[in-house]
């Protein structure tokens, strides 16, 4: 089968590389920039701190600080509205995936007219280039310092759908893990687990390869490695370190294989029932891998081997899936990561809308590329009962 693999954009990668940001966007040209990022942030003092970089580089900074999760299409018009307004030459995404997705979109929109909604689409869209867009994450999870576009919720049809092509692509990614260190245990846990859904959905996807099975394998040691510790001890510089490049890694994992099904699940909880997206993707993730153990029981067994499993040579599928659902519940259960019940959803509501969605989902990427992602048929049956014993049993 042929692989299908897109380079990252350039990353400057450790510990104080943030300080470089006012530098890079000099040498890209900029000259007043627009700063997007969320209320968090901003109270966090981490947006005054970048400002101050860049403004100390003699670049002008106009703010949009109102990102919102799972961003909506009217919200990233605004921060595309106001950069045009300025006269911007230049945008900064700071933050989480929200704030970086957010960012995309208004780069997208400087040189490309509203409405948002005629950018969706994965194939065929045709965009026109832009100006310079660094980003610069605050969380070990999102990967979107690698991936060339952005996931945007479409508030007329209340779906999460994505945006893609020239007019969003990152110019340099600043990947400094020195910016989650005053990150919470739950940000730490809930970013930490969509790391591991890359990853792990990115290696065992239908569509996967070479190049991903490289990074995705490395995302899945280091995750295994550092994300207790980073849970347990924010200040652990070294645990820090290595969930940054974790989620870099799975950032890259994702470019051709893409996600599967507890991304989709994640997508579909974020979009009708405003789920964070890191709690909704792991929310059905043991479920998923050992539905998925048995199309590719040995890829399931690395990822469960990474967390820490032991599983006797010989295995069946059967067992191997068992021995991974039982491995990535306790450690959701280590690291306090809400199920779904935690979020006042019942049951049956949550399987009116969840196994449709996927559903969707899985036959738009037949259309496009031929098959789906998922390695096991997606059928509403076997989502419906993923959901369910998810909800069930973790």
């Amino acid at each position: 089968m042929q692989s299908v693999f897109s380079s990252p954009n350039p990353i400057l990668f450790g510990p104080g590389s943030a300080g470089l940001t006012g530098e890079k966007l000099k040498a890209l040209g900029c000259t007043k920039v627009l700063v997007v990022y969320d209320p968090g942030i901003r109270d966090a003092g981490i947006a005054d701190k970048i400002v101050g970089i860049i403004e100390a580089a003699g670049i002008e900074v106009v703010r949009f600080d109102r990102v919102e999760a799972d961003p909506p299409d009217w919200m990233v018009e605004e921060a595309g509205a106001l950069g045009v307004r300025e006269g911007v030459d230049g945008v900064v995404g700071l933050g989480g995936g929200s704030s970086l997705d957010t960012a995309k979109g208004a780069k997208l929109l400087l040189t490309n007219p509203p409405p948002i909604s005629q950018y969706f689409g994965r194939e065929g869209v045709v965009t026109r280039p832009s100006k310079p867009l660094v980003v610069i994450p605050t969380t070990a999870g999102t990967g979107s310092e690698t991936t060339p576009g952005g996931v945007i919720t479409d508030t007329g049809k209340g779906i999460k759908t994505n945006i893609a092509g020239v007019g969003c692509r990152i110019d340099l990614g600043i990947v400094d893990p020195e910016l989650t260190v005053g990150l919470p245990p739950a940000v730490t846990a809930a970013t930490g687990m969509d790391a591991l859904c890359h990853a792990a959905e990115s290696y065992t996807s239908a569509l996967s390869n070479s190049f991903a099975e490289i990074t995705g394998r490395e995302a899945l040691r280091l995750i295994g490695k550092y994300l207790v510790r980073a849970y347990e001890n924010g200040a652990d510089m070294e645990a820090r370190e290595g969930m940054m490049l974790a989620s870099t890694l799975g950032g890259m994992s994702m470019s051709g294989p893409l996600c599967h099904l507890a991304h989709d699940i994640g997508k579909t909880l974020g979009a009708k029932f405003h789920v964070p997206h890191g709690n909704g993707c792991a929310s059905c993730l043991p479920q998923v891998l050992e539905a998925v153990a048995e199309a590719v029981p040995e890829k399931v067994r690395y990822v469960a081997e990474c967390l820490g499993a032991e599983i006797p040579a010989g295995a069946s599928a059967a067992e191997i899936g068992a021995a991974a659902r039982t491995t990535v519940q306790a450690l959701m259960k280590r690291i306090g990561l809400p199920n779904l019940k935690s979020f006042g959803l019942e049951k049956e509501e949550i399987l009116a809308v969840v196994p449709e969605g996927v559903e969707m989902m899985q036959q738009g990427l037949t259309r496009l590329f031929g098959r789906g992602t998922s390695p096991v048929p997606a059928t509403r049956e076997r989502v419906t009962d993923i959901v369910s014993r998810a909800y069930d049993e973790n």
